[in-house]
């Protein structure tokens, strides 16, 4: 097969593009000819992984497809396992809590857990992705179809019959023990599997700080149910540390993998809940159409504008003068949050002054 190099034009901003062969099942390369386009770096030439912006270290894992597991976000699920490890994380609400689409294609996490159940806006969320699997503790009947219907690849506990690496932690007390291993759950990957395109812009060393953006030392988000989160800004490793309210309205560190979460952005669009056809009890979170929101990034916050015309899209991010807002290279957050659900926290001011707000 030739390989060929192009430049694609997105909302303004150059990417450029080359060609390579297609991932099979686990990642190695396929011999069908199939092909799927990767960032490459317009100065060094080097390639660069689709879903952070950093270079390629591992060839096997640039070809592979993306994988994503819905890890549980209760009290008891913590500390979870491979939430620092995902490229791009989506916090979406379930009933009275949240929970997290954790989406793994660089890097991937032996184990990754507790996983729980799917819900049918995780349809519309990871569709973009291009045919990612899918992995999840399964559903009732009409939340199955559904999956089972999408261009998600279910290799959920009981889709891969005992292949995906699922056990239960004889520590943790169900519905919480349910883990799997990604390098199990990848070799479950249909042949012709390619990996996932670009989700969002990322800025080179030469790009300026937008002048949009405003310095913060993080911002509050409240999610359904009254989940808080605070994100806060820490430039000694430039990285937002994620610290999460206990039940007592106290801000702890969240843990995960050993470590405090931590993400080089935040993407925060504001989207509408609606009621889940397929299960009444469960929010749908409406991620296509247009609306507003922010971003967090290199310690500055941005407003912007979203658009999705439709769910195999990834968002296009703009600010509020229509240019293109580029990430940090480096994983990302998606909070799905109701409107005027954000807090900022200024530079220097005390958080716990700053009031949470909620819809």
């Amino acid at each position: 097969m030739t390989r060929t190099r192009r430049t694609l034009t997105r909302a303004g901003a150059a990417i450029v593009l080359v060609s390579l062969l297609a991932a099979c099942g686990g990642g190695s390369a396929s011999n069908d000819g199939a092909s799927a386009d990767v960032l490459v770096d317009p100065v060094t030439g080097q390639a660069l992984y689709p879903l952070t912006g950093l270079p390629v270290t591992d060839q096997a894992a640039a070809g592979r497809v993306a994988l994503a597991a819905k890890i549980d976000n209760s009290p008891q699920s913590r500390p979870q396992s491979g939430l620092n490890k995902a490229d791009i994380v989506f916090e979406e609400n379930v009933e009275g809590l949240t929970r997290f689409a954790a989406v793994f294609h660089s890097q991937g996490s032996d184990p990754v857990g507790p996983l729980r159940s799917g819900r049918t806006q995780d349809v519309d969320i990871l569709t973009s992705f291009a045919k990612p699997l899918f992995a999840w503790s399964g559903g009732n009947y009409r939340v199955t179809k559904i999956i089972n219907s999408s261009t998600l690849v279910n290799v959920g506990y009981s889709a891969s019959k005992g292949k995906g690496g699922y056990y239960r932690e004889a520590t943790r007390k169900a519905p919480h023990n349910l883990y799997a291993k990604t390098t199990d759950l990848w070799t479950l990957a249909p042949e012709g599997a390619v990996p996932p395109p670009q989700q969002f812009i990322y800025r080179s060393d030469s790009d300026a700080k937008p002048a949009t953006s405003v310095a913060v030392d993080g911002a509050k988000v409240t999610m359904y149910g009254g989940v808080r989160i605070f994100w806060k800004w820490d430039a000694e490793s430039g990285n937002f540390l994620r610290f999460t309210e206990n039940s007592k309205r106290v801000l702890e560190p969240h843990v995960s993998d050993d470590a405090q979460i931590n993400t080089k952005n935040i993407f925060v669009p504001t989207v509408r809940y609606l009621r889940s056809k397929a299960d009444r009890k469960s929010p749908h979170a409406v991620t296509t159409g247009t609306g507003k929101g922010f971003v967090l990034t290199d310690g500055g916050i941005i407003a912007v504008r979203w658009s999705r015309p439709k769910a195999d899209q990834p968002f296009n991010i703009v600010d509020e003068n229509g240019a293109v807002v580029r990430m940090t290279p480096g994983r990302t957050w998606v909070e799905l949050a109701s409107p005027n659900t954000l807090a900022q926290v200024d530079v220097g001011v005390d958080p716990t002054t700053v009031k949470w707000r909620t819809t």
